[in-house]
């Protein structure tokens, strides 16, 4: 346990930004699956549609430092492949 007045301030803010993050990964994650939903379901349309708030909600989980910023690229590549590969 923290003994340091510094220590502890170390924790209450260790613990404000590890919700933060969470969220951000939360709000990533769940637009990742309703994404990947519409892709399984063949829906063309409503996938585009959604692509800027995925790339918008991965940016934003690189930006923060949630994931790196080399894991948001390939996830947004493969995700934009599945798109194309879905038009063909």
């Amino acid at each position: 346990m923290a003994i340091t007045k510094s220590a502890k301030k170390r924790i209450r803010s260790s613990e404000k930004k590890r919700v933060f993050n969470l969220r951000k990964l939360r709000s990533m994650k769940e637009s990742i699956t309703s994404f990947l939903k519409d892709i399984k379901e063949k829906k063309v349309e409503d996938a585009e549609k959604k692509l800027p708030t995925v790339y918008k909600a991965i940016d934003k989980a690189a930006q923060r430092g949630v994931i790196k910023k080399n894991n948001a690229a390939r996830k947004k590549s493969r995700l934009t492949k599945k798109v194309v590969d879905l038009k063909k």
